[in-house]
């Protein structure tokens, strides 16, 4: 995935759309958590089993992909408007979770484990 590719392209479709107005690191974050929410609705009441068994289902498995098309977008998007390297970003998060949460070490259950 070339994420500066990713960058132009979207910032190209904003562009002759004439959406760039719009496209404040506020309105951004607000749609990406809108979108984050649609893919969260997906999953909302199913069973740990049922969401792994979306990955069977071409219907629900499509509606993944295009929630997550949209999160990921924005993300992108976001992180071209405020000039973040969004690769540096994800390396960096990743070091700092890897310190935070070591593999090593006595096991806890996994909710309190998982980094924010």
């Amino acid at each position: 995935m070339d994420i500066e590719d990713l960058q132009g392209k979207l910032r190209e479709f904003a562009k002759a759309r004439d959406w760039e107005q719009y496209h404040t690191p506020k309105n951004i974050s607000m749609a990406l958590a809108a979108e984050a929410a649609e893919l969260l609705e997906i999953f909302q009441w199913l069973t740990p089993e049922e969401s792994m068994a979306v990955r069977t289902s071409q219907a629900q498995k499509q509606s993944v992909e295009d929630e997550l098309g949209d999160v990921l977008n924005y993300a992108i998007r976001l992180a071209d408007v405020v000039d973040i390297d969004l690769e540096r970003a994800v390396l960096n998060k990743m070091a700092k979770n890897a310190e935070k949460y070591p593999a090593a070490g006595p096991r806890t259950p996994r909710s309190r484990r998982e980094p924010s």
